[in-house]
């Protein structure tokens, strides 16, 4: 695209390339002309085995691309979890995630690690959800400092439990957690497909907190798939982006409606 060069594309390979096997992804994503790579959190529990770890490292590196973006654990997503970070019963165990999280990052280079809020859990006052999230972001922004790396928050769409839907309740969180504990490192991860769906104004977003905004990530709406095929003006938000000073990483986090080598051709179109 013009106003976003190849040279500064990320693949998601959790939701792209997954036809195939994951660890054969980033290799396929560096076949495709693409440098590098970001991933939902990639095991199936939150304290893996150091043989899987080492698998995935491996994988990151013989394909030859760069990581630049890592998700905490953040439970079952397919069943409907939103992460772990205002979850009370699960909270020790974000917090032993961390350090695994952190220290494969550090290992491969990445310097953006995404923090899934959580969903509202029934039992539990908002307010306490709320009181635990900004320990544990706090606890992980000062993690991730020691090696300059920033922690990203993010408005989700299609999970009605999950509280932070605009640009606005992400930075009203980052500032709590820097108002109360000092710690600076967090960014808003600015998913213009999110944004769109739950209604957020996206220009006016990013005029707004373009000092906010430390990664962004791309899908087409309706039904999330590769730009072109719904309503989203893309291709004008990325030129906002760009103006107001974002030249960071942007990642294509959509759902091919084909291959995902097929899935590409609007980046033919458009480069």
């Amino acid at each position: 695209m013009e106003s976003a060069p190849r040279q500064r594309l990320a693949v998601n390979c959790s939701i792209l390339f997954t036809e195939l096997p994951l660890l054969e992804r980033p290799q396929a994503a560096r076949a495709a002309g693409f440098d590098a790579v970001e991933f939902w959190w990639p095991f199936d529990t939150a304290l893996p085995g150091d043989a899987e770890v080492d698998a995935f490292e491996r994988a990151i590196r013989d394909a030859g691309v760069r990581l630049v973006g890592l998700n905490f654990a953040a439970g079952d997503l397919p069943a409907g979890d939103r992460g772990l970070v205002s979850w009370p019963q699960r909270s020790l165990e974000f917090r032993d995630n961390i350090a695994v999280t952190l220290g494969i990052g550090e290992r491969l280079g990445c310097r953006a690690f995404n923090a899934l809020y959580g969903n509202r859990v029934d039992g539990v006052a908002p307010a306490e959800q709320d009181d635990l999230a900004a320990e544990n972001l706090a606890l992980a922004a000062t993690a991730a400092g020691s090696f300059g790396a920033t922690v990203l928050v993010e408005p989700v769409s299609g999970a009605a439990r999950y509280p932070l839907l605009t640009a606005t309740d992400v930075v009203d969180v980052i500032s709590r957690v820097e108002r109360e504990s000092g710690v600076t490192g967090l960014g808003l991860l600015a998913d213009l497909y999110h944004l769109t769906v739950n209604g957020d104004d996206v220009s006016k977003a990013i005029t707004t907190y373009a000092d906010r905004i430390a990664h962004v990530q791309i899908a087409d709406a309706p039904g999330r798939n590769e730009p072109g095929t719904g309503t989203i003006p893309i291709d004008q938000y990325l030129g906002e982006l760009r103006v107001a000073g974002y030249d960071g990483w942007i990642a294509l986090e959509y759902k091919p409606r084909t291959a995902t080598t097929e899935s590409f051709g609007w980046l033919e179109r458009t480069d």
